[in-house]
């Protein structure tokens, strides 16, 4: 059979049935099926991309070589599209930045799993979605730019079950978790806050523990007190149910929020997304390492449900790559 980096290509007359028990005995799969990997599918993939066999780094916990054709195969078997490779590829060189610490978050039996977060004009010209169920399903891109992350994990990484990933349960995230950054906050973005211009293409990964439903605390937000209060009654209960109460160093806060309720907050004076910070921290004492490691992130669809993203307590900071 050929190969690509030591994988099987599956020939264009490969029944379907046939290409899924292929890939599954080369223990590939994630447990969903896999778009088989013909050398069409490949060439098309990589057209273009100069350096194919360059190692861009060794990817823990098994330290597979990340080459634009290993991150390609993932890209082609997740069910991307050829524009889509350098995002994945720019994701999993990110990771490997030591303070990510990708090798506790593959490895620990806790439930880590890595999050994805584009950022500028690249979100819009892939077609990611940043409004309603902005980390759920319905979206393509959403969905396979994840996925092909959480594959190279796998397969290049080598963080498969009861091998390099050793998660006592697990969690959806390590199926895929990709979402878009909202530009038309009231708030400089996230990207913006770390130094890019305005609408300049870039990701954000992070490793998490999960994601939490937030809501308000008087169901609506009249007051910016109300709307951010539940959040810091959020990171408190995680720092307790994830033991990090044992530990006096603190890292960064990650939360989702919608358009309406920032919209809502920019309405009171003096409410800019430095208070915003201040007063989560001041309100949670230890939460975060500072002020400004605490990151809100204006996306998602209309209502007033926020999202908790808890980093993982293991240790793990953001990482943001331009694109």
């Amino acid at each position: 059979m050929k190969e690509w980096c030591g994988w099987p290509v599956v020939d264009e007359s490969t029944p379907w049935e046939s290409a899924q028990q292929i890939l599954t005995e080369a223990e590939l799969s994630d447990g969903l099926p896999l778009v088989p990997p013909t050398r069409k599918r490949l060439d098309a993939m990589i057209a273009g991309v100069a350096g194919r066999a360059d190692s861009l780094g060794m990817m823990p916990p098994m330290f597979g070589d990340i080459t634009p054709e290993s991150v390609a195969y993932q890209c082609v078997i997740a069910g991307c599209v050829p524009a889509e490779l350098p995002v994945v590829l720019a994701a999993a060189q990110a990771v490997l930045e030591p303070d990510f610490n990708l090798l506790g978050i593959a490895t620990t039996t806790g439930s880590a799993a890595v999050a994805l977060c584009l950022h500028g004009r690249i979100a819009r010209t892939l077609g990611v979605n940043a409004l309603t169920n902005t980390i759920g399903p319905g979206n393509r891109a959403n969905a396979c730019i994840g996925r092909a992350l959480q594959l190279c994990l796998r397969n290049i990484g080598g963080a498969r079950s009861d091998t390099g990933d050793m998660a006592t349960m697990g969690q959806p995230a390590k199926y895929t978790l990709c979402f878009a950054e909202r530009s038309d906050g009231p708030f400089p973005t996230f990207a913006e806050r770390h130094g890019l211009a305005e609408d300049e293409s870039a990701l954000t990964v992070m490793g998490i523990s999960g994601t939490a439903e937030v809501l308000p605390g008087d169901g609506e937000g009249a007051t910016p007190e109300a709307i951010l209060d539940p959040i810091v009654a959020g990171m408190r209960a995680e720092i307790v149910m994830s033991g990090q109460g044992r530990k006096r160093e603190r890292g960064e806060q990650v939360f989702l929020l919608p358009l309406e309720l920032a919209e809502k907050i920019a309405r009171h004076d003096g409410w800019d997304i430095r208070r915003i910070q201040q007063y989560l921290f001041d309100k949670g004492q230890d939460v975060s390492s500072s002020p400004d490691a605490i990151h809100p992130i204006v996306t998602g669809g209309a209502g007033y449900k926020m999202a908790y993203l808890p980093i993982w307590g293991g240790g793990s900071q953001t990482v943001m790559r331009r694109l």
